[in-house]
């Protein structure tokens, strides 16, 4: 009889070979299931219940820093989104064992924690117009700045997926590309013609032939070394620091990240009338839930249409 640690490693090999699931999931997975192989002891499948379940729970809801592997502020507790991503993990481990014919607890006995809806900051066209203002273009890394941010804004990309493009992912002439985001899918982005001239503009001034598409200003003693390449490409944290360092130049006080230019993106969109069925394509989210978190940017347009349509009970 197998206990739940050889059963767990036997999840994540599934996960990695039939489901072809990423890296960073596998490694979560594993980090979740470990907690919970840890606080549940050396059980078996069938030893899985509900009870079991419940306490872990509460245990999750009481874990603080001092306990957790990864470390939250001091004194802090899980956030209940972390604690239903335990959960998540958990539901997922039981559908695999079940699918497996292995007695278990039914995944579907098990609950989300409710958690408060969710919110996401954007920035106005105004606030949008005053972040390009502060890019000074008149120097290579001011360039290849405003290129990053006219991507990001342009097509909604993560973080992430900006980092990982390579010049020839581009197709500057018909202004589209492909990623591949979570869940290694993929999908089509679309480029503007004002973020294809400002990429074409960098690119342009640059004299290396490295694949990247943005590279960080450090000169190397070989710029004709294609295998610096791969060490000159911009990671996430350069670009989230870019991206902060001009909206403080903007005086934007909000706190500003890729992902609020992502946010503001698909923001755009549905003010401009898009249907939430293409945001959610030109997102990338798996589920029409994830993008109607934006669905209170409609409230202007629902507010036209109330003064629009509703008569007056002095008109009747």
């Amino acid at each position: 009889m197998l206990l739940l640690p050889a059963l767990i490693d036997r999840f994540l090999a599934h996960c990695e070979i039939e489901k072809n699931q990423s890296i960073k999931t596998i490694e979560n997975y594993h980090r979740y299931l470990r907690r919970f192989s840890e606080f549940a002891g050396k059980i078996s499948a069938a030893e899985i219940t509900l009870p079991l379940v419940q306490s872990y729970r509460l245990h999750l809801n009481r874990l603080t820093d001092e306990r957790a592997s990864r470390r939250t502020t001091e004194g802090q507790t899980l956030s209940k989104k972390t604690q239903n991503y335990h959960v998540i993990a958990l539901r997922a481990f039981l559908k695999y064992l079940i699918k497996n014919d292995i007695q278990t607890l039914a995944p579907e006995k098990i609950e989300l924690s409710k958690i408060p809806e969710r919110t996401v900051e954007f920035l106005s066209a105004e606030e949008v117009a005053r972040l390009f203002e502060a890019i000074p273009t008149d120097a290579p890394a001011g360039l290849r700045d405003a290129a990053i941010l006219e991507t990001l804004y342009s097509t909604g990309l993560r973080v992430s997926e900006l980092a990982r493009l390579d010049r020839a992912h581009v197709d500057l002439q018909r202004r589209e590309f492909m990623v591949r985001g979570k869940g290694r899918k993929p999908r089509i982005v679309f480029l503007t013609e004002r973020a294809v001239t400002q990429i074409s503009a960098y690119l342009k001034s640059r004299e290396d032939a490295f694949n990247p598409l943005f590279i960080n200003a450090r000169r190397a003693r070989s710029d004709t070394d294609i295998t610096l390449g791969e060490r000159r490409r911009l990671s996430t944290v350069s670009i989230e620091s870019i991206v902060r360092k001009y909206a403080m130049l903007a005086g934007i006080t909000k706190k500003v990240t890729p992902h609020t230019l992502r946010h503001s993106f698909a923001t755009t969109l549905l003010q401009n009338g898009a249907d939430i069925r293409a945001v959610q394509e030109m997102l990338g989210h798996a589920s029409i839930t994830t993008t109607q978190i934006y669905t209170h940017l409609t409230n202007k347009r629902l507010r036209e249409v109330h003064e629009k349509f509703h008569t007056p009970h002095d008109n009747l």
